[in-house]
């Protein structure tokens, strides 16, 4: 099953990761238990997505707290209830929960989608959860890193779980250029084929080689400037 899309931003580009990430590991989207740090446009648009599909939003925050439900949070009722002006704390459909112990709670995916940071030294031995989707810039610390290698907690990094909001800018920038307007289902067809192909080369990359997700991708990229550098004629 695959995700509704949603233009704008690159919220669907998370929503893309998960789904390949959740194929590779075998398991299933219904009843996937997973906690977003931040309810902002990142945060809240992929809750809104990966519910439909069946996945269990169990807690949510945002800059001064969260609620969790382990049954699965309503979704829409959080959102309107922020749009009215409340908190995700004070959300009657949960019990609340501080930003700390959020990242602390026992779910099939994490995805920290708010400051960077929030996952160091200190917290990383003590996650329980099995996949980390970085959708915020950087969320975890070079140590906290190396702690998830020791303990076999998959990580996908920013550059490559983030990347679809670049992706749609350059989709704006071309449609600009030719003058021409893209529908939003082309949008979303271009932006899953480019998200399932990113993923899957870095992961390609990280089986082949032994090294893990964020090194595969770093090097992908490194490999890309290389070569264009060599195409161009500046070497």
């Amino acid at each position: 099953m695959g995700f509704p899309g949603q233009r704008g931003g690159h919220r669907p580009g998370v929503a893309h990761i998960l789904e390949q990430v959740v194929q590779d590991l075998g398991l299933d989207l219904a009843g996937l238990r997973v906690v977003i740090q931040g309810f902002g446009n990142v945060g809240s648009w992929t809750a809104r997505i990966i519910q439909q599909a069946g996945v269990r939003v169990m807690a949510i925050s945002d800059v001064q707290g969260g609620v969790y439900n382990p049954l699965g949070l309503d979704i829409p009722a959080l959102v309107e209830h922020v749009k009215q002006g409340g908190k995700a704390g004070g959300f009657t459909g949960g019990e609340p929960v501080s930003n700390s112990d959020l990242l602390e709670l026992e779910c099939d995916v994490l995805i920290p989608a708010a400051v960077e940071n929030v996952i160091n030294v200190e917290n990383a031995p003590r996650l329980k959860t099995r996949v980390i989707l970085e959708a915020a810039n950087h969320p975890t610390t070079y140590e906290g890193d190396q702690i998830f290698n020791d303990r076999g907690i998959l990580l996908l990094p920013d550059i490559l779980v983030n990347a679809g909001g670049v992706t749609v800018s350059y989709f704006e920038w071309t449609q600009n250029l030719q003058e021409f307007h893209w529908e939003e289902d082309r949008v979303n067809e271009e932006l899953t084929k480019i998200m399932v192909r990113a993923y899957g080369e870095v992961h390609e990359k990280s089986t082949a080689q032994g090294i893990n997700h964020r090194q595969a991708a770093f090097q992908l990229g490194v490999e890309r400037v290389d070569r264009a550098v060599e195409l161009r004629g500046f070497v």
